[in-house]
């Protein structure tokens, strides 16, 4: 029973460890991102003056996690002395709306009265006088551009208004842009860039040492009194064992290729510990395999899973007629195929080429050439984009099969 309650509360802290940024991205080293970062703005705030920082890097890389790790550090650290306003460029990427949000946050901050029949130049001259209000209160206002590629489209109002009110000696703030694209920078004007400090962080998808580095710090138990000392060492023995083996470093190669980012290794490790067995209380290569195939989508398995039983009959006639090796298939021909296999063939053509064309639209299969658009759907060649391994497997997966279908794809050698 004491095992037990040691091996679920093994589970619990690996999972607690997977969802918690700070333990994923709170690096003391002086190279990480999360150190460079909260330097650069605590030095602003410490020495009154002015920044501006992008943080650039794909979907899922971490930037957000680590911003808001650091904010949340510096607002314990100084927290009458720094104010955050948020911005997104999905939702305030004209400058119209950009002003008004920046002012209502500013008014809130404050405890000032907000006004929603505030005109443009009034909310950008209010934007202006905070600034310096805060600079001579010693507060410093961080302004988090999320999307920041999309506020460098149009005029860049909002992006000149603010650096250039940087620029007052009594102002004291941070700008700090977000976005996934690696030339965001040049997508500023002159007049914008010339105002910008060009501090750029870059945050890089793992590389294969990082992962595993990584899977090392997150599934290893801590050797103290919260676990039995021998179940610690073997469970964190086997967890190096498991990442030192060549065909779980085959596993992990292969989902790298798929999914780069910090946020989906993250979702990889989690789903592993899932499944890790609470019998032995301890992880095995197998849970790191089921993991990969459970996440790996499969769209065409998917969508096969969900085909009709007329859908699926259309399928396998097409399989067959290219394991006859017959050059031109067709509607017409897949519909003489579908006779000679279903004998009690009671189905309308228009029932059946409304299931045709739903496969074109699922991309099951497609036209071999755009050549004869002017033709009938009838009459135009198609050919199937799915394997014998997919369709078979898809098939097994759908319900709706009948017993008869998989009897003919036996007998036809359909695998």
């Amino acid at each position: 029973m004491a095992l037990e309650n040691h091996i679920t509360k093994a589970v619990n802290v690996l999972r607690s460890r997977i969802c918690d940024p700070k333990f994923i991205f709170s690096n003391d080293s002086p190279d990480s991102n999360y150190s460079k970062l909260k330097f650069m703005i605590s030095s602003s705030v410490t020495e009154a003056c002015n920044n501006s920082i992008l943080l650039l890097g794909p979907r899922g890389s971490g930037k957000n996690a680590v911003l808001e790790l650091v904010i949340q550090d510096l607002l314990q650290q100084y927290p009458d002395s720094i104010s955050v306003i948020r911005l997104n460029g999905l939702l305030h990427s004209d400058d119209i709306s950009a002003f008004k949000e920046m002012a209502r946050q500013l008014c809130m901050e404050h405890q000032l009265l907000f006004s929603k029949a505030a005109s443009f130049d009034d909310n950008s001259q209010f934007m202006v006088a905070m600034l310096k209000e805060c600079g001579l209160a010693h507060k410093t206002v961080i302004f988090v551009l999320d999307e920041f590629d999309l506020f460098a489209k149009g005029k860049q109002r909002l992006l000149y208004s603010l650096l250039d009110a940087m620029q007052s000696i009594t102002s004291q703030a941070v700008v700090l842009g977000i976005s996934c694209r690696l030339d965001a920078d040049q997508l500023l004007e002159k007049r914008v860039r010339s105002r910008f400090s060009h501090r750029k962080l870059l945050f890089l998808p793992p590389s294969m040492e990082d992962s595993q580095s990584l899977l090392v710090r997150m599934l290893t138990l801590p050797i103290d009194s919260s676990f039995p000392h021998d179940y610690a060492v073997e469970f964190n023995k086997n967890v190096r064992n498991i990442i030192e083996d060549r065909r779980f470093k085959e596993t992990l190669n292969k989902y790298l290729n798929i999914d780069s980012s910090v946020k989906d290794l993250l979702r990889f490790l989690f789903c592993a510990v899932s499944h890790m067995d609470l019998q032995t209380g301890f992880l095995s290569r197998e849970n790191f395999e089921v993991a990969f195939s459970s996440i790996q989508r499969h769209p065409k398995l998917e969508f096969l899973r969900n085909c009709s039983e007329l859908e699926l009959y259309i399928l396998v006639c097409m399989k067959s007629l290219e394991l006859k090796e017959q050059s031109l298939c067709n509607f017409n021909s897949v519909m003489k195929e579908y006779k000679s296999v279903h004998d009690s063939f009671q189905t309308s053509r228009n029932a059946c080429l409304r299931a045709f064309e739903h496969l074109i639209h699922r991309e099951l299969i497609c036209f071999t050439d755009n050549r004869g658009q002017s033709l009938s759907v009838e009459f135009r060649p198609v050919k199937l984009l799915i394997s014998p391994a997919e369709l078979h497997q898809g098939i097994g997966a759908n319900n709706s099969c009948p017993p008869k279908l998989k009897r003919f794809m036996d007998r036809e050698g359909i695998i």
